[in-house]
């Protein structure tokens, strides 16, 4: 099959051709039809994750089809269209039982734990307990597009953040997590305020019904303040200013979500904890979502509540797509860019 690949971080991606997995027991193999190409992939090639092993082969939100399936698999059969959340969780430990795979501690991840879904073909372990039937009205590339940022940008305001209609939301950094959260958010009927400093996003984002900010020209913490301050910030970017940022653009007893990984090299981030302290600020993460949660989203989709599809901007083949995600950090391009392997 033809995958993505790269044997040395930040060094050179290429289209080769690799055996198809073959399933575990408890495992499927996927023909994928559509992966998104997300930041969190650029941060796994530029080797900010310890978790992946040299050489890897990249991607972990995509939807496909079944085409392999392991003897103990019950719940699934070939050919059933799937996608599956970003986070792979045992089944069995007690975040597992009680609905929350996405902090099992012995999760894996396509694309960082294992090979990932930048390839025609991709292997995922306790298929009963991690994949997500999709219905046929729902499209290969929207489903993929849910992977990673819409599902994590909907459980962290929806279920971490409580976000709520009316409430004022200001959310730093319009790429594909920031829009995902901008479209959830309006969806929700809260007011949200958007950040950036790329012009192409913020028209996408002023589409969605955000009003924008271009933070090289306005300071958006003076501007929110004047308005009394956010009731929920996010930090979709990842950044030491975007989360300072976010969270100086809050209220007292305001709540900072943070959905953007930190792309410092130590992780850290200079969020001033004495406003934090002294206004009882809430500082909240999100994960990704677990398969059980994936049914309330997608209803949501069906009935056109929420229409992740017009966030995808492009599909390109894996070639393209890996000169894409080399320039991830540096482009421009608005939207979500999805991969087709066999394009």
């Amino acid at each position: 099959m033809n995958a993505i690949f790269f044997s040395q971080f930040k060094g050179p991606l290429s289209v080769i051709d690799i055996p198809i997995p073959a399933p575990t027991n408890d495992g499927v193999v996927i023909k994928v039809e559509a992966t998104g190409l997300c930041r969190s992939d650029w941060h796994a090639w530029m080797g900010h994750d310890p978790d992946i092993v040299l050489p890897h082969v990249p991607g972990h939100e995509f939807a496909g089809v079944i085409s392999a399936i392991g003897s103990s698999v019950s719940k699934y059969s070939i050919g059933d269209r799937v996608t599956v959340p970003f986070v792979s969780g045992c089944g069995k430990c007690g975040y597992c039982l009680r609905g929350d795979a996405q902090v099992c501690p012995t999760q894996t991840q396509p694309g960082f734990t294992g090979y990932g879904s930048f390839a025609e073909y991709v292997a995922i372990n306790n298929a009963d307990f991690n994949l997500v039937k999709i219905p046929e009205a729902l499209s290969f590339a929207t489903a993929a597009a849910l992977g990673c940022r819409f599902a994590t940008a909907y459980r962290g305001l929806i279920k971490r953040a409580h976000l709520t209609a009316s409430e004022k939301v200001v959310i730093y950094g319009c790429g594909g997590v920031g829009l995902s959260a901008i479209m959830i958010a309006k969806a929700k009927g809260a007011i949200v305020y958007a950040v950036d400093i790329n012009d192409a996003a913020l028209k996408i984002a002023e589409s969605l019904g955000a009003e924008t900010i271009n933070s090289s020209k306005v300071d958006p913490i003076a501007y929110l303040q004047n308005l009394g301050g956010a009731d929920v910030s996010v930090d979709a970017l990842g950044s030491k200013a975007t989360a300072g940022a976010s969270v100086l653009s809050l209220a007292r007893r305001g709540r900072h979500l943070q959905l953007g990984l930190l792309i410092t090299p130590d992780g850290l981030s200079e969020i001033p904890m004495a406003r934090v302290i002294a206004w009882e600020i809430d500082l909240l993460g999100s994960h990704g979502m677990s398969a059980r949660d994936y049914p309330e989203m997608l209803a949501l989709v069906a009935t056109g509540v929420l229409n992740p599809a017009v966030l995808v901007k492009r599909e390109v083949g894996l070639a393209e797509g890996a000169k894409a995600l080399a320039e991830l950090d540096s482009n421009s391009l608005g939207g979500i860019t999805i991969i087709k392997p066999n394009k």
